[in-house]
Parts: structure tokens; sequence; C-alpha cells
């Protein structure tokens, strides 16, 4: 249960005085609904007040602020005129001028022959002084309602910015005295405050050095968030090691079986790895790897093997996979491996439904399917293995933690896991994300496999992208055009999909074909086997064949508006093409002109075939937010620590929660107690829970 203490961080904001039903809505989409939410919002700029010179040394273009004479209102003949309000001090005159204001209004705040403190940016219009629209204007003795140095906050359309630093300061008020979670040498050590003196400093910046991620308020605060990552991690990972696993040692007859019937060798990384999973799987305590390998380095084929090594040893495994097209694909790639090796094998997805459904399930139960490959379907209500040794999941950052610990609770007894990616994930993500796991990297592709040639092609030479599709078609080949996302709206990417392939078909007639993410599961299937098959020559797709898509006969990837995707993605679309022998292609069409970072970017795709080169500097481009998605990442959302920037701070956090975890691993002492409170802080209560649960 949440501390006491905590209670105030998690009140609602329309809780706060002058906070609205509105108010808070808006407040909701800039920052969020809670208290807390607006403490963890931080300022993204300061505007310096202090500057209080005579008008007379006033710089053009300067935020100033200035005690002033108010002369006298000059009211407009014209609605379209502005209004304007004379004043002077005593080296100078400037006006004050106001667009759609109301004559009473300014008459009530600005009365003539009084002195008024005015700050906002000084300007120069036909060689008179003027202030348009003056930020602040309050009474001398309403002076301590200017700030001398204002903070900026991220908004949202409608929010005024007052209002949400009126708010901020009234969620200031309600930050209960915390204890203290971080060792006190630490802290001396790095100069850093309190975690209260941390945030008030952080929400009242003076200069432009305070907003900097590694200031000491900043720093300390972006420690606190990672802590509380990497314990809840270490702890999750101290209780699936805890909790006894088994040992699987099987007689390796399936395992030789299935590599017998394999068309080539497996490389040295595949080699070193198999040993890894063997190893783990042949202890007692339960494994969970995570396999990171580039687009095609054969990560599919060590998946398969260890689940024989399972199957060897008596139980049963599951490959589930983040599509239907993916599911059924691994299928029909694994499906020679498992007939060779004699295992049963079987597909489970939300298309099989009623008698085919209840077959399936009741098969598994008996122990009559070996190996079971579906989609989150694996998850649902009904499906019971009679022994899950193995759990295979693919694509793993479609998935988060709360699923690997269900899919591993699968069945009676605690089954291993194994975790693939084709998404090459960059160190310090992978730390935040997959802490609670063992990784081992493929690095390399499998022989025969050509790094595919990147070209960037601009828009207005799309005629000859054209001509090359129509080249390679006469000689057979195969294409993907993938349309891009153009806005968060499946109906406008998918306009874009339907309108190329219609251009397409145009020129080329029937041999274009299309898929995307709104069809129906079968009518993509449908589409997916047909140029599969060589019935349809060019595939126009969104990004629905992004993740895993096998035809190797494919060997010109054309990516529409390549600008407007992440590197990473870039990627896995490039992977997609030069998985046979023929040499491929990948044609990077952009609208010029390029930005900076799309310039980087489409640079840095020609010059690097290595996946995890790519990934490092997407994520320095791009930032950790963006670069797996953030809706289905199953990526922690940070607020307060910028992983391109707090590595440092991350690996620090790491070694020490190991530390807690050694020295108090139920977090009982002193310093636990304290960091109980900060698991829940940033809302890590189930690390919190799985200390009761032991």
């Amino acid at each position: 249960m949440r501390p006491a203490i905590l209670f105030p961080l998690f009140a609602d904001t329309a809780t706060l005085s002058g906070v609205g039903p509105k108010l808070a809505q808006l407040m909701g989409k800039a920052a969020g609904t809670r208290i807390g939410d607006l403490l963890f919002h931080l300022p993204s700029g300061v505007i310096d007040r202090s500057w209080r010179p005579a008008l007379i040394d006033a710089d053009e273009g300067r935020v100033a602020t200035f005690t002033l004479n108010v002369l006298d209102h000059v009211p407009r003949r014209d609605p379209r005129q502005p209004y304007r309000v004379r004043c002077s001090d005593e080296t100078s005159a400037v006006e004050l001028v106001f667009f759609h204001a109301k004559a009473e209004y300014l008459a009530r705040t600005l009365p003539v022959g009084t002195k008024r403190i005015v700050s906002g940016r000084i300007e120069r219009f036909g060689g008179r002084l003027q202030i348009v629209h003056p930020d602040y204007i309050v009474s001398p003795e309403q002076a301590d309602q200017l700030p001398p140095y204002e903070p900026v906050y991220r908004l949202t359309e409608n929010l005024p910015p007052k209002a949400l630093a009126k708010a901020v300061r009234g969620a200031l008020e309600k930050l209960p005295e915390l204890p203290e979670w971080q060792d006190k040498a630490w802290l001396a050590a790095r100069g850093w405050p309190s975690f209260g003196g941390a945030i008030r400093s952080a929400h009242a910046p003076q200069l432009e050095n305070d907003l900097d991620p590694n200031a000491p308020a900043r720093a300390r605060l972006a420690f606190d968030e990672l802590l509380a990552n990497q314990l809840a991690l270490a702890l999750i990972r101290k209780r699936l090691r805890v909790r006894k696993g088994r040992s699987f040692i099987g007689d390796g007859k399936r395992v030789a079986l299935a590599r017998t019937a394999l068309p080539f060798a497996l490389t040295k990384a595949q080699e070193e790895v198999l040993v890894e999973i063997k190893a783990d799987m042949q202890a007692t305590s339960r494994m969970l790897r995570l396999l990171q390998g580039d687009v095609g380095a054969g990560k599919t084929i060590v998946a398969m093997l260890a689940m024989l090594n399972a199957i060897e040893a008596g139980s049963q495994a599951a490959l589930m996979a983040p599509t239907e097209i993916l599911a059924r694909q691994h299928f029909a790639a694994l499906e020679p491996l498992a007939e060779a090796a004699g295992v049963r094998m079987s597909v489970l997805t939300g298309r099989e439904r009623g008698r085919t459904r209840e077959q399936i399930l009741g098969a598994l139960a008996e122990g009559r399917i070996d190996i079971l490959v579906g989609t989150h379907a694996l998850f649902s209500e009904g499906v019971e293995f009679r022994d899950l040794g193995l759990a295979v999941v693919d694509e793993q950052h479609r998935f988060g933690v709360h699923q690997r610990l269900q899919l591993q609770g699968r069945g009676e007894m605690p089954a291993d896991v194994l975790v693939m990616t084709a998404t090459p994930i960059p160190r310090t993500l992978a730390l935040t994300a997959y802490g609670d796991m063992d990784v081992s990297r493929l690095v390399g592709l499998p022989p025969g496999r050509k790094p595919v040639d990147t070209r960037l092609v601009s828009a207005e030479r799309l005629e000859e992208v054209t001509e090359h599709l129509r080249h390679a078609i006469a000689n057979g080949g195969r294409a993907f055009w993938v349309c891009p996302l153009i806005a968060e709206s499946e109906k406008t990417d998918l306009a874009a999909a339907e309108d190329r392939a219609a251009t397409l078909t145009r020129t080329f007639g029937d041999v274009i074909g299309l898929i995307h993410g709104r069809m129906k599961p079968a009518e993509r299937d449908a589409a997916m086997e047909r140029f599969r098959e060589g019935r349809t020559r060019v595939l126009v797709a969104t990004t629905v064949i992004e993740v895993g898509v096998d035809v190797p006969e494919a060997t010109i990837m054309v990516v529409e508006h390549a600008e407007r995707f992440g590197l990473a993605q870039l990627h896995q679309l490039r992977g997609r093409v030069g998985r046979g022998k023929d040499r491929a292609t990948c044609l990077l069409v952009y609208q010029p002109p390029l930005g900076e970072t799309a310039k980087a970017r489409l640079k840095t795709l020609r010059e690097t075939n290595d996946g995890f080169v790519i990934a490092e500097e997407d994520l320095r481009l791009r930032g950790a937010g963006e670069l797996l998605g953030t809706r289905q990442s199953g990526m922690p959302d940070f607020r307060l620590a910028d992983l391109t920037v707090h590595g440092e701070l991350l690996a620090a956090a790491r070694d020490d929660a190991r530390l807690i975890v050694e020295r108090d691993p139920e977090l009982a002492g002193e310093r636990g107690l304290a960091l109980r409170v900060l698991l829940y802080l940033f809302e890590r209560d189930e690390a919190v829970r799985y200390l009761r649960a032991g």
C-alpha cells in the first residue's frame, strides 16, 4: 500500500486552489493529472526579468522591467488599430501597445497619474520605444507578484502559462518532507541537495545553466528516477532467481536431427549464444535471457534449438510473436525443422476459433503439442500447457516486464524465458528495460548474406525509381514499397498506401499488392502469400511489414518520405530485403530540403549496416522516448532522466541497486524503508509487492 506521506502527491490537480475542471484537463495533457506530475514537469526555459534599466539604457529585443509613470491613454480611432498607453520614467518615454484589448480593463489596470511596474520585451517602432502586450503590469505594492526569474514550461494548446506556473507553485506547497533514500556520502561527494531541495531548485532556475540536465538539482532528480528503475528491476531479478527453477538436460538427439536438416552451418556467434542458453537451461535457477541480434542474424534458429532442448528434457515450449503475420511466418519457417526432429508443432492466434481452437487447447493440455507458436493469444483464458519448460518471446519491445512475468508463470512449474529482438537496443536502454535479464548479442550475419546497397533519392527523381522497378519486374524481381507514417492517423497512412498502390497499378498492371494494418488478418495473410509466391511483384505497405517479414526473393526496398522515419525503423525496413542470394538495394526517397537531424539520420544509414551502431546514433538523435515507439515499447517512461545524457548515472544506479539488494534484500533497514518510499513515488509498486510476496 502506498505510504500516507505520498498521498498529497497523488491527489488530483483539481484539488489545487484556482484549478477548475477545464484547467485540470488542459494541465493533464501538458503534464499529468496529479500533483506529483506537476512537480516532475520541470521548466524548459527561464525568463530573466531581473534587469531593471532606465528607459534610455534599454536594449532593443531584450526583456526588461521598468518602474513607469502612466501619462495618458491614446484610444483607437479605428477598431483595427492598437490601443496605446503612454508612460515614462525620468529618462525617456515608452508606449505600451495592446491589440484587441478593452479600454475599461486598461483604464483600471493603468490609471493615469499612477506608477506601475511593467515587464516585457522592449522594441522600437517608428523611432519610439514600445512594449507590445507587457507580460506583467503591477502596482508598486504588488511588486512581489513579479518574479525576477520566471520559469517557462512546456504547454498544450489553450493552457495559459501563468495558470500552469501558479499550479506548480501550489504543488510545491504540497510537497511533504520525505525521508532521504540516497547514500549520504554519495550526496556529499556530488554536492547534491535533498529531494525536496532539488525539486524546489529545479522549478526556480535563474540561469540557462540551471536547465542543464547535469545541474546539481536536475542530476539528483534524474538519479532518483534511475535508482527507482534499477532497484525495481534488481528486486524482480532477485525474485526470479530465488524462486527455484529446474534443470533441462536433453540427450541432444532432436537437436542433432534439426541441425542436419539445416541447409547451412551455424555461425560462430550462434554457437556461442547456444552454449550460454544451454548453460542457463541446465542450471536449477530460471533462465531469463535477452537475445539481441541484428536483422537476419539467425535468432529464430537459435530459439528453435533451445526449444528442442526443452522438449528433449520432457517439457513443452512456446514461441510468442507480436503479430499474426509474424507468428504464422515463424510457424512456416520452423515446421520443416520440427518434422525433421520428430516434434509436434501447432499455431494459435486470434484467428483460431471454435472447434479448431478447442482441439489445439486439448492437445496442448494433454501434451500432444510440443511447440505452440502464437500471438498474445497464448496469454488468453483457457490456454494451459501440460508442462511449459521454455517460453520464447519475439520482438520483446512490443511487450513489457509484466507480460514477461505472466508468460513465465504459465503452468505449475516456472518456465525459462528467452526473449529475442531484432531491434538493436543501446546499452543504456537495455539496462533500463531489461535490467532483470542476462543479455546475449548475435553479432554479424550468416554466411552468404551481403550488405544492402543503400541509396538516397530525392522525391523529384521518383520517375527514376519507377523505372528501376520496371527493370526489376521484367527480370523477375520483387520489391517492397513502404509508405510513411504521415500522422498519428491510420486513415492517413492507409490513404497514402492506397494512393501509391493505385498509381503503381496504373503503371505496372495487376502485379501490385497492398498490405496495411487495418486489413483483416486473413486479407493480410492472403496479400502476403501472393507476394511470397510471386503472383504480385511489388508489395505496397505501411510499417506493418517492419518486423520479421521474410521473402528472400525481394531485392528492392523503397521507403517513401524516408525523412519521416526513425533510424531504427529504417534499419528494420531495410532488413526485409537482402535475405536471399541476390544483392539487394534500399532506396530512401526523401522530400527536400532535409533538416539537420534527418540529414544525419539518412547519412548514418548510408554509411553502416551495423544495427548496434545505428541504435546508438538513433538514441543520440532522438532520445529514449521515441526510440522504440512510446506507446508499445515496454520501455520505462522517464520524466527526469535523459538517457542520452545520464548514462554514467544509470551505471551508478545499477551498481547501487545491486549493493542495496545484497545488503538489505527486504528493504527493512533505515535506508531500505526510505527506498520503499522512492519506489512508490516513481510508481514501481510491483517491486514492493514482490518484497511481501517473497
